[in-house]
């Protein structure tokens, strides 16, 4: 093989998703040592574990912002560039005794993924009276129930989201923030399994521009999420790795859309699996595109997402 297609090959990166993270296929010893790293299964499983996880969020944060039961599509961010529609799955928002039920039909979703199974977002344990996503004081915890994404069985053994914005908070200078502690198993399609676990801080960047009052929905189309925090795991072989954002990332659902699903415009990352090189993760400066780099022992390589 000669030394130029041994290039293309590292650039030969999966990122799936809301937040994906990869690794490299083989590349010159005198750059990265061959006996080091020799596929990509490790980040590819991440991601898909990252993925999940991202959806399971995303989905619940959106359907409990709505004080009635709704089908996905009539929340979804901007047109195609949500993940379900009805034919995907329903929704039953029980205000009665707060909890949300997603129940996917095994059909495609929007962004091309095939869901069944059902997930319980319970914020019963929610403060300050608060019955909304929105309101500071709201938490979320999450169950699942045979609950697979492109055929990966996840298992969330414990997932909780809190709005940890000050109660009585203005709007106009303070931006709406979620903590999220999540441990998830995926029983990967392809063979294998991955243990996952996480903790990010979320923030609604453009809260006074998307938020009105407590009384009313986030209005998800336009808004700028930062996010921020670490996450790690351990796969079937017993390898471990960590994924630790480094600089704030963000994707803005308002300005970029067009690409059928909301990709980071901004920030790195590190991932980092245990006895190997890192990758360290550049998404840009804020441009709306589908261009990044992955560095690798101080080599950068452009990728496109």
């Amino acid at each position: 093989m000669t030394k130029t297609k041994r290039n293309m090959s590292i650039l030969s990166i999966i990122l799936v998703g809301a937040l994906t993270f990869t690794s490299c296929k083989k590349k010159d010893k005198e750059v990265f040592d061959d006996t080091v790293d020799t596929n990509q299964s490790g980040a590819s499983a991440n991601n898909s574990a990252e993925s999940a996880s991202i959806d399971i969020t995303t989905m619940g944060s959106e359907a409990s912002d709505m004080s009635t039961s709704v089908g996905l599509s009539n929340y979804r961010s901007a047109g195609v560039n949500e993940t379900s529609n009805l034919s995907c799955a329903t929704v039953v928002n029980d205000t009665l005794n707060k909890t949300v039920i997603v129940s996917f039909s095994g059909g495609i979703c929007l962004d091309g993924k095939t869901r069944s199974g059902s997930l319980v977002y319970d914020y019963s344990a929610s403060t300050n009276g608060a019955k909304r996503y929105r309101q500071p004081g709201f938490k979320m915890s999450v169950t699942s129930n045979n609950y697979a994404v492109n055929g990966n069985v996840v298992t969330i053994n414990n997932k909780t989201i809190s709005n940890i914005t000050a109660t009585g908070f203005n709007p106009l200078s303070t931006n709406l923030t979620w903590s999220i502690s999540a441990s998830i198993s995926v029983v990967l399609s392809g063979g294998g399994s991955i243990s996952w676990n996480c903790n990010r801080i979320t923030a609604l960047l453009n809260t006074a521009a998307v938020y009105t009052n407590s009384t009313t929905p986030i209005n998800w189309s336009a808004a700028r999420i930062g996010y921020t925090g670490s996450a790690g795991g351990t796969r079937s072989n017993g390898e471990t790795f960590t994924a630790n954002i480094t600089n704030q990332l963000i994707r803005d659902r308002g300005a970029c859309t067009g690409f059928k699903r909301h990709v980071f415009i901004q920030g790195t990352l590190i991932y980092a699996p245990a006895n190997k090189a890192t990758r360290t993760f550049d998404y840009g400066n804020g441009a709306c595109d589908l261009n990044a780099t992955v560095t690798i022992n101080g080599i950068s390589y452009p990728f496109v997402l």
